[in-house]
């Protein structure tokens, strides 16, 4: 299964569950491999370069929260989960998403 292969299935999967696009990152390579598919799954997202494949989903949290998750788009299921108060600003909740994606790809470094 290719890189977008991957991506396509975690998308489904987790819009089955409630959860929305919301940004994509994607390598170089997988962004050239993107162009060469339908565009339509991915159209509300957000594109953005990276240095590691992975996909932000959001979703409403218990006691008026926002879910965020990062999930890395691999062959092993690796994902980073943050919960954002509702009184958060998104200038607060864009550094957590940010030092987020720094934790992903020193994980994706080692």
């Amino acid at each position: 299964m290719n890189q977008i292969d991957r991506l396509q299935e975690i998308v489904a999967t987790y819009q089955k569950h409630g959860w929305a696009l919301c940004r994509v990152l994607f390598t170089d390579e997988s962004a050239r491999l993107w162009t060469e598919h339908d565009p339509a799954p991915l159209a509300e997202a957000k594109i953005e370069a990276s240095t590691i494949d992975a996909v932000w989903f959001s979703r409403p949290s218990y006691n008026q929260r926002e879910a965020w998750e990062l999930r890395l788009v691999a062959e092993t299921p690796y994902a980073l989960f943050q919960t954002f108060e509702s009184d958060e600003t998104e200038e607060q909740r864009e550094e957590m998403r940010r030092e987020m994606e720094a934790s992903m790809r020193e994980y994706v470094a080692k």
